[in-house]
């Protein structure tokens, strides 16, 4: 009796987690990865497309290779170290990342700023260094096209910035 009870307990939860019958009208809740980018036409520039549609973008982590920059991360480095001016404060510490996709052309876009303090609480900075680092950022032209099988992908990328008293003092990765 015990043994057909527990049969019948197992058989029940197996039927109702494999039901995946969806409601015509119900719509996807979740992205495909966490940290995807949908696109919105309110902050994102309307001439900015991905190639290979939004369900094919790569993570940096499927690139193997770090930032896949034209002149490496030096370059990078100096385009911050001669553009960023800091604004001194005690008080302004932490963490901005920009987020973005690189397309299959090498143009960025879709960029989404995150700030935090060095415990990973979220934080906000003061809107003039945060809009410094991101339209520095979205100067930045040199990203190289990243091939997978010799076809030209999509993939996502981000930098992030360690803002100690308000100095620009680390760029990662």
């Amino acid at each position: 009796m015990k043994k057909s009870f527990l049969t019948i307990i197992l058989l029940l939860s197996i039927f109702w987690s494999c039901q995946t019958e969806k409601k015509v009208n119900e719509k996807e809740e979740y992205l495909r990865w966490v940290g995807d980018i949908e696109h919105n036409p309110q902050i994102d520039e309307i001439d900015f497309k991905v190639c290979n549609g939004d369900n094919k973008i790569l993570q940096y982590f499927n690139l193997g290779e770090g930032p896949v920059y034209r002149g490496e991360k030096s370059k990078i480095l100096n385009t911050f170290k001669s553009k960023y001016q800091p604004i001194s404060d005690k008080n302004k510490n932490g963490l901005i990342r920009i987020r973005f996709i690189v397309n299959c052309k090498g143009k960025a876009g879709r960029f989404r700023v995150l700030q935090s303090d060095y415990d990973y609480q979220e934080k906000e900075f003061d809107k003039e260094t945060v809009s410094q680092l991101l339209n520095i950022t979205k100067g930045i032209e040199n990203w190289e096209v990243y091939k997978s099988y010799e076809v030209p992908v999509d993939y996502y990328m981000y930098i992030i910035f360690k803002i100690t008293d308000g100095k620009l003092t680390e760029i990662l990765p």
